[in-house]
């Protein structure tokens, strides 16, 4: 892990032990994040996970944390453009996670972060002719990981031999 994100994760847990909100329900999600640091994921996923685990907190006490967490700058929150749900992302120490877009893989949920100089050129692009200040907290774009296209390619292949 790069020196800036050790920093930024030191800053994030200097912030929880501030503001004095360290319960088993919150260690349980942080757990639950860090075991699943390249996805999206819903509070719904993360109950079903903690259940799955013999972990019992309500639902109730998850959009709490997440909201706490949000607030914290720990996660990101999206809203998905279809059904309107709320849908988080664990930032694992990238404070610069609202400067960049991010790519969601339908198939296997992995985010990658978009850090690289295109976002200077596609800023640059929107606000020249369209006019358009882009705000990348809450940007995802969907497709296909290398991985998954791969994994699809090679079935294709299979079924045309």
């Amino acid at each position: 892990m790069p020196v800036e994100w050790r920093i930024a994760q030191k800053r994030i847990e200097e912030k929880i032990m501030q503001n004095g909100y360290k319960t088993k329900s919150r260690s349980y999600i942080m757990e639950f994040f860090t075991a699943h640091k390249e996805q999206i994921v819903s509070a719904a996923d993360i109950h079903h996970y903690l259940e799955e685990n013999g972990k019992q907190v309500n639902l109730a006490t998850i959009y709490r944390n997440l909201d706490k967490m949000t607030d914290e700058g720990i996660l990101l929150k999206y809203k998905t453009a279809k059904d309107e749900h709320a849908v988080y992302q664990y930032t694992d120490g990238h404070p610069e996670c609202h400067e960049h877009l991010h790519l969601q893989c339908v198939r296997c949920g992995r985010v990658i972060h978009l850090e690289c100089g295109f976002m200077k050129d596609i800023r640059a692009h929107l606000e020249e002719h369209h006019g358009f200040a882009l705000e990348c907290s809450s940007s995802v774009l969907y497709g296909m990981c290398r991985e998954c296209k791969e994994m699809e390619s090679g079935s294709h292949e299979k079924n045309h031999e």
